[in-house]
């Protein structure tokens, strides 16, 4: 005997739930982690198209499905909490259900919860990649393509990666190469990343966009301190970690407001 499908939660009480299998249920998030939209720096482009699409979206209007690729710790993930937390300012009815990349071949069930209800719901698959023998993004295509049932049309998949195709290109060159059909061994995989109508690039940021995004938030959280030593301490910061990014400028700057006192 089939297990009874469990009911939908009330999704009136909270604007955000993360999606557990086995056994089925959506935990409400009272309170999401994310940062205001406007203390993300340097990807307004990026930032003006999702907000587009998810207004868009949130209206009930068509809407893509978007990944969000590039270089790490570059605000991805924070970006698409960021916008739907704009978005639902005005539009409460839009809600944000977050699924764990292993919890994929579950996606099926998931959407049938989601299917029907009034609310606006955006499917966010964080750091999503596949590996040589990984059969999780068939799961993802129930999503992507839709079925012969089609995807909920109050349902948008956003989803991160650090991969523009989705998994690593020395393994799509292996799988060319030992193919009998080498376009064929590969196109069901690479051309997964196509189904998505809305690809944003995230690209590592030089310094002054990384001592912007320092300035930016010590102007929200009204950090002060001598301008000099602001850019001389951020940029010994990021000399020891061998790197910029927008993650990185977080990390100075709770580390500063530690110093001074600053709550955040």
């Amino acid at each position: 005997m089939a297990p009874a499908p469990i009911p939908a939660p009330d999704f009136r009480t909270a604007p955000a739930f993360v999606w557990h299998p086995d056994p089925d249920r959506l935990i409400a998030v009272d309170k999401v982690n994310r940062v205001d939209i406007d203390l993300l720096v340097g990807i307004d482009r990026s930032r003006d198209t999702l907000r587009r699409n998810t207004e868009q979206f949130a209206r009930g209007m068509p809407a893509n499905n978007a990944l969000l690729w590039g270089a790490r710790g570059m605000g991805k993930s924070s970006l698409v909490k960021a916008v739907h937390g704009a978005v639902a300012q005005d539009h409460a009815r839009l809600k944000i259900v977050e699924i764990q990349r292993e919890d994929l071949p579950s996606i099926g069930r998931c959407l049938e919860l989601l299917r029907g209800c009034e609310e606006r719901f955006i499917l966010f698959c964080d750091d999503l990649s596949f590996s040589h023998d990984d059969q999780h993004y068939k799961a993802l295509k129930a999503v992507l393509d839709g079925g012969i049932e089609g995807r909920p049309d109050n349902v948008v998949l956003y989803a991160t990666s650090n991969r523009r195709h989705l998994m690593p290109r020395d393994m799509i060159e292996n799988e060319r190469s030992s193919a009998i059909n080498p376009s064929e061994a590969v196109e069901e995989k690479v051309s997964l990343s196509d189904r998505f109508g809305l690809w944003l690039g995230f690209h590592p940021c030089d310094q002054d966009e990384y001592l912007a995004m320092i300035e930016g938030y010590c102007a929200a959280y009204g950090l002060h301190i001598d301008p000099d030593t602001l850019r001389a301490e951020a940029i010994e910061w990021q000399a020891t970690r061998g790197a910029r990014s927008g993650r990185v400028a977080w990390q100075f700057f709770t580390d500063l407001a530690g110093r001074q006192g600053v709550r955040i």
